[in-house]
């Protein structure tokens, strides 16, 4: 009786070390996990780090600006290029009677329909 006593105490002690060993393995595996966790974050920061001080070099005024001059055939404005007052429309009357067409509507209705302004496409292009 005393040996299957021994027996069955010897084989929990076994059946014990390797259930201890398994919980071993696999917090030690969770921690390598973290771990690898924690280093790819760190490469994530870096690696945002370093776009934000690219993004800052690219879009430095200076440099744009002399990306600006190169590229774009842009000229200082002169007073010529404004229109003389006289060419102005008149403006409306201040005080407008509620029975009295809309001014700015008439100058609106004024406009020709064909002349295309703004980035608007062409009434052809956009059917």
């Amino acid at each position: 009786m005393m040996r299957i006593i021994h027996l069955a105490v010897i084989g929990m002690l076994v059946f014990a070390a390797a259930y201890v060993y398994r919980i071993k393995m696999d917090s030690t595996a969770r921690t390598e996990k973290v771990l690898q966790l924690h280093a790819e974050a760190r490469k994530e920061r870096e690696a945002i780090a370093r776009l934000r001080a690219e993004w800052a070099q690219l879009d430095a005024p200076g440099r744009l600006q002399g990306l600006a001059d190169r590229h774009l055939k842009l000229k200082p404005i002169s007073a010529r290029q404004f229109d003389q007052l006289k060419n102005l429309p008149e403006r409306p009357p201040t005080i407008v009677n509620p029975n009295d067409p809309d001014p700015i509507a008439s100058m609106i209705d004024k406009i020709d329909p064909d002349i295309i302004t703004g980035s608007l496409p062409a009434p052809e292009a956009a059917q």
